[in-house]
This record gives structure tokens, sequence and C-alpha cells, in this order.
């Protein structure tokens, strides 16, 4: 029988991880109604988790790079494991808010070293690869853990969704301890060797392109259930069932824009936002369409938003390969970072325009993400033609 791949895990984990942070907005009625709290205050639940990642994560994974990477991944799955079971049974949402810092301090770690051990698994001229597979796990949890988890509420009760996300961990913590090489820890790279990278202005540029790219996600994806009850006319049920299509067509691009980074990094950093711009286009035109149009749509939709994990991960990580595991930290600040920018730019578009302000809004962050990617390859092109071609 053939042993998993070990990467069949790591994405397991990563899966998981998003779970915990996103999945709590499919059940924010009935955490609402359980702790009679306001939809404002029960989506502190979101806002602290991405600002406690943002705050703390390159300065945690800093840290575990001197500690082997095999127990570090594991201990940060039974950590979020534990965190999921103890918030399912919090009594309290002042407990239940506690809880949340704690697996989000360990995000950041378990995600910078998955995606390490991912590449580590393949050649180098492989890895743009191997990160697309891991990335498969993020991408699931972020578009498909908000549906799956208010269905488990719905089936089996609130607490179930909170024991089925520490079961997926725990699977995954099981499935690398039993297939991931426990690889010798070499000596960790100095801390002012790894922070001197966020001295190199072309990589700052980079970061500005991957908070920028997430900011156009998220002002459209932050109101997608809105958008397509409202503007689309679809029911709750036809919005869950779209988002799984959307769902699967993230899966299917992030898969494919690994292989293309692998061939054309540059040209694949440009046009991740230019078909962003599209996609929203579509939408605008098409969103109340028959069904079959807007199931195609959503594919499309859902391929252009999340190959924008992989695409910003590579660009970034591209400037700082000599700090792999830190990079990783300060590219998960940043896209964060762009998740709150984008959030809150989209409300403030629909409060001011309708809805559909929301995709204006993601337009124009997506043209400033298009921008500074540009003005990166104009103001390094002798470098990138060499290094990108």
């Amino acid at each position: 029988m053939k042993r998993p791949h070990p990467v069949v895990f790591l994405a397991l984990g990563l899966f998981g991880v998003y779970c915990i942070e996103f999945g709590v907005v499919g059940i924010l009625p009935l955490i609402m109604q359980r702790f009679g709290v306001t939809a404002a205050r029960a989506g502190l639940l979101v806002g602290l988790f991405a600002l406690v990642i943002a705050a703390a994560g390159p300065w945690l994974v800093l840290l575990a790079t001197r500690w082997r990477r095999k127990p570090v991944l594991l201990v940060s799955l039974c950590v979020f494991a534990l965190a999921s079971v103890a918030s399912g049974f919090a009594p309290r949402f002042e407990w239940l808010l506690a809880l949340r810092v704690v697996p989000a301090l360990f995000h950041p770690v378990y995600f910078s070293l998955a995606m390490v051990a991912a590449a580590a698994l393949y050649s180098p001229q492989d890895s743009a690869r191997a990160g697309a597979h891991a990335f498969t796990g993020t991408s699931m949890g972020m578009v498909l853990g908000i549906p799956l988890t208010t269905w488990i509420a719905d089936q089996y009760g609130y607490e179930a969704s909170f024991l089925a996300c520490a079961a997926v961990n725990l699977l995954a913590a099981l499935g690398l301890y039993l297939f991931l090489p426990d690889t010798p820890h070499s000596a960790p790279l100095a801390y002012g060797r790894q922070l001197a990278i966020l001295r190199k202005p072309a990589l700052w540029l980079n970061i500005a392109a991957a908070i920028l790219v997430f900011a156009a996600m998220f002002s459209v994806y932050a109101y997608a259930a809105a958008y397509l009850q409202e503007i689309a006319g679809l029911t709750a049920r036809q919005t869950g069932m779209l988002l799984v299509v959307f769902g699967v067509g993230g899966v299917a691009g992030n898969l494919f824009a690994g292989r293309q980074l692998g061939r054309h990094l540059l040209r694949t950093v440009l046009l991740q936002p230019m078909l962003l711009c599209l996609a929203y286009g579509l939408l605008y035109r098409y969103a109340d369409a028959a069904g079959w149009t807007v199931a195609v749509l959503a594919l499309f939709w859902g391929a252009a938003h999340t190959s924008g994990l992989i695409v910003t991960q590579v660009w970034l990580s591209s400037e700082a390969r000599e700090a792999p595991a830190f990079a990783i930290g300060v590219y998960i600040a940043a896209i964060n970072l762009g998740v709150t920018i984008g959030a809150l730019a989209g409300g403030a578009a629909i409060a001011r325009y309708g809805m559909q302000g929301s995709l204006g809004s993601g337009v124009l962050l997506a043209v400033l993400a298009l921008a500074v990617i540009a003005l990166k390859a104009m103001l390094y092109r002798a470098t990138m033609l060499s290094k990108y071609a």
C-alpha cells in the first residue's frame, strides 16, 4: 500500500487552522443567541484573530526557527485542537474571545513551517508547486470553512462544529507524526541576518503588493453572501452551494497558478490582479443571470480569488530566499492586514454606493496592486529579467 504523501497532512492542518479563523463567521447567529451579544461584538472573534496574527506573526516565526520543525508543527496542531474543544464549551463570550488568542499565536508559526516543510519535500525547481499543494488546504479552509461549519452546527449542534475542527487538526497531527520526515535541525540563521531582509526596498514593494491583492480579494469576498443574495437574488441555501462551487474553482486556480509560477513568475503575478478585475466586472454584469451562467462565473471568480494566495506568497518570498521562514511570517502579517483593509474598504463603499460598491472598491485595489507590481518590475528590471524570466 502506497504511503500517503506528507504534504496531504500539511495541507489538512492548514485547512484546520483556517476553519478556526473563518469558521466562526458561519455560526455567528448561534454565538449571538448563545451569549446574548450583538453582531458587532461577535465579529470581534474574527477581527481579534487577524489582529493578533498581523501584530505578532513575524516575531513568533522568528523565534520558532530556533526549534526543530516537526515537533513545532505537531505542538501547533495539538494547540489548535485543544483550543477548538475548549471553545465549544466556553461558558461565557469573554472566554470564547480569549480562546481565539491562543490559536492565533500559533497560526503563523504553523503556516510558515508548513510551507517550508512542503518545499523541502520537493526539488528546488518544484518549490512553487509544493506551495500550491499545501495551499490547497488554505484555500479550502478559507472558502469552505464557513459553509462547512454552518452545516455541521445545523445538523449536529453548536459544539459539534468546534469538535469537528479539533478532529481535523488531530488527524493532521497524526499524519505528520507518522509520515513527515524528521529532518535534522540545522543551525538557525542569526536573528540579525533574518531581520536584514526588512532593509530591502524591493521586499517592501512586494509586501505592499501582497497587502493590496488581499485587500482587493476581501473587499468583495467579505460580502460575498450578502452580494449573492441581494444582487443575484439567491436563497441562503443556493448561496451556500454557490460558495462550494467557488471553492472548487479556487482549488483548481491555486494549483494552476502554482504551475505557472514555476515557469513565468512575473507574468503570473501581473496577471492575477487583472483576472480579479475581470471577475468583478463579470460579477457586476452577470450576477443575476441564469443558474449555469452564475455557476461558471463562481468557478472563475474562485480561481481568480484563491490564486492570490500562492501568487502573493511566492512573490513576497522571492525577495527573501535567505530567510524563508521569517519571510512567510511577514507574509502572514501582510495578508491579514490586507484582509482588514479590504473588509473596511468594501464596507465603506457599500455604505456609500450600495452593495455593488464593493466591486468598485475591489477593482480599485486590484489596479493599485498591479501598479505596485509594475513599479517593482520597472525599478528592478535588470535583476528581474535574470531572476524571473
